[in-house]
């Protein structure tokens, strides 16, 4: 189930907001600039790339109309994928993107964690069915907890531009990491 703690910069141990009530999640998220919606679970046949995209393509081709991406892929991660450890780590710090950060979860959960300017911290497990657009620029981490499990969509104006520039703040060190919440 989808999940959004909001937590002061200095406290990551008590959320001052918890609540998985997807109308008090994207609101929340709407007043920081994040993009949140909820789409419908589709049968897709399976983990073939082509029938996923073609399930989904009516939400795809908005977003790409609305927000002018150029591209979409997908990419999945399993408990058992021999690089996990390092593909977790590569995201665990706070960083930035010069474009927006489009990803809708067909399957499985992940945590993105997302700094204000006002020094509030966001908290957003993702789960299927939740699509979340972090705004370039903004500061965040991602983890995909000890066990990933999760497939997702993922929508670039420019992949090749899509490059990770950390802050060098540990800040995501004081905040709760993933751990897997369904089975």
């Amino acid at each position: 189930m989808t999940r959004l703690r909001v937590f002061t910069a200095d406290d990551g141990d008590t959320p001052v907001l918890d609540t998985s009530d997807p109308k008090w999640i994207g609101d929340a998220l709407k007043r920081i600039g994040v993009r949140y919606e909820r789409w419908p679970l589709r049968d897709t046949g399976g983990a073939d790339t082509d029938a996923v995209l073609a399930a989904y393509a009516p939400e795809i081709d908005k977003l790409k109309t609305e927000q002018g991406y150029q591209s979409v892929d997908i990419i999945g991660v399993t408990p058992d994928h021999p690089d996990r450890a390092a593909m977790r780590a590569k995201f665990l710090s706070e960083h930035r993107h010069s474009e927006d950060e489009v990803r809708f979860f067909v399957a499985g959960e992940g945590l993105f964690t997302l700094r204000t300017d006002d020094d509030r911290v966001h908290a957003v497990l993702c789960t299927a069915g939740d699509l979340i657009s972090v705004p370039a620029g903004m500061r965040h981490w991602f983890d995909m907890g000890p066990e990933p499990s999760f497939t997702v969509i993922r929508l670039f104006e420019n992949p090749e531009g899509w490059v990770a520039k950390f802050t060098g703040d540990a800040i995501a060190d004081r905040f709760p990491r993933h751990e897997r919440a369904s089975g």
